[in-house]
């Protein structure tokens, strides 16, 4: 298995390079791993002692990291953080701007045997965690092979995956190399005992503690409060068309209600499509100033970064994606206290949060416009609407500490002792 692995790896890489021409996604995928080495050279040079080296997907699983880097950085201030990358979308969001406690950032070289030995080489880790998910063999058999400590936190599975099958062997193997898995759920650590794997513990979804601090802390825009004051406001995250199907007919007739819609992707056509779909008057962000117009009724944000401070100003939200792709992150808005609104699932259980704020009572699942203007008429009842707010408050703080339990359990691994020495 190992070999068809290798050999999967290899073609996979092979067909990216091949496709690399242009700016599209998958070419910024290869092209943005030429300089790798290089880049880690540089950063071992200027943090030449030890060295705690991060995974993660993308920017949501780096999200899920933040919190727990901040947390050993606390407790190790003198280890140098590495945060690497698979995806383009994350590494390029995070690139562009200093991350607190985070020394360096780069991409994770394609999964071959000579890269991983060379990576592990240059970094000499003193600890490696991953993220979630996004579990690269070579990598995770050369570092244990080097017997440097590796975690595996947040991590959320599911029985259909390949793990849990019975020509799963193989990668099994890779879960097993970890000194400790911290999970999300019970139904994890179930999953993993029925193969064998009992290092592990419960400890929750790191992004409650990352939401919370956003919470705490968020980014102020003036020209937004300029615009919108002390009015009804719902905010629109990660937008796609089949929620935007859902929110405009009552965009177009609820005229008591301001938007402020951020969509998935920032495409100035479709925006523009939405907005001739609009009765109201709508604007830009990138068109705002303190002086726009009092009467705009709705607001597209054409830039990424914004969404997560944004929910500060809602009376209620709407989360995009469960049509699609995936939903977004909707412990965003409900760190603010507010109810939340997304689409009708369809992997259900790739998204326990959802199921989860329904139970609370802070989380309503919509399948059509109809059911949406249902729901959002129902929480302007203020008992109702006091109702989810203070189910929101309750699930947020309910689930808060879990950085902070897989630090203590991280920095009480034997192994982790002895390599601090």
């Amino acid at each position: 298995m190992k070999v068809i692995y290798d050999f999967s790896v290899w073609a996979f890489s092979g067909m990216l390079r091949l496709a690399s021409g242009g700016d599209s996604k998958l070419a910024r995928l290869v092209k943005g791993r030429k300089p790798v080495f290089d880049e880690v050279a540089a950063f071992k040079a200027k943090f030449p002692g030890k060295v705690a080296w991060f995974h993660v997907a993308s920017l949501g699983e780096y999200e899920q990291a933040k919190p727990v880097i901040a947390k050993l950085k606390k407790e190790r201030p003198s280890l140098a953080v590495l945060v690497t990358f698979f995806s383009p979308s994350g590494y390029e969001n995070v690139v562009k701007k200093p991350q607190p406690n985070v020394d360096g950032v780069t991409y994770l070289p394609f999964d071959t045997q000579g890269n991983a030995r060379q990576f592990l080489e240059l970094v000499k880790p003193s600890v490696v965690f991953f993220v979630k998910y996004d579990l690269w063999a070579n990598f995770i058999f050369e570092a244990k092979k080097r017997d440097v400590p590796l975690f595996l936190f947040s991590a959320s599975l599911r029985r259909e995956q390949v793990y849990f099958q019975f020509y799963g062997g193989f990668f099994r193997k890779v879960l097993k190399c970890f000194d400790h898995i911290y999970t999300q759920n019970v139904q994890t650590q179930q999953l993993l005992q029925e193969i064998g794997i009992s290092q592990t513990t419960v400890t929750g979804d790191t992004r409650y503690d990352n939401v919370q601090a956003i919470s705490q802390s968020p980014k102020v825009f003036p020209e937004i409060e300029a615009l919108f004051g002390d009015k009804k406001v719902m905010v629109v995250g990660s937008a796609w068309q089949e929620d935007m199907d859902v929110l405009l007919p009552f965009v177009n007739s609820h005229a008591d209600y301001h938007f402020i819609i951020a969509p998935h992707d920032i495409d100035e056509g479709q925006i523009a499509g939405w907005q001739k779909q609009i009765k109201h008057q709508s604007i830009n962000y990138s068109e705002l100033t303190e002086n726009s117009s009092v009467e705009v009724k709705v607001l597209f944000i054409d830039n990424i970064g914004m969404l997560s401070s944004l929910y500060q100003y809602a009376r209620v939200a709407y989360v995009g994606g469960a049509f699609g792709k995936g939903l977004h992150n909707i412990l965003e808005p409900l760190a603010f206290y507010i109810p939340v609104l997304f689409g009708k699932l369809k992997k259900v259980n790739k998204f326990p949060e959802a199921g989860i704020s329904q139970q609370y009572g802070c989380g309503f699942e919509v399948e059509n416009a109809e059911a949406f203007e249902k729901i959002v008429l129902a929480l302007e009842e203020k008992e109702a609407y006091a109702k989810a707010v203070d189910a929101a408050e309750r699930l947020v703080t309910d689930n808060l500490g879990s950085a902070d339990k897989i630090i203590k359990g991280v920095l009480n691994n034997v192994q982790w002792n002895k390599k601090e020495g």
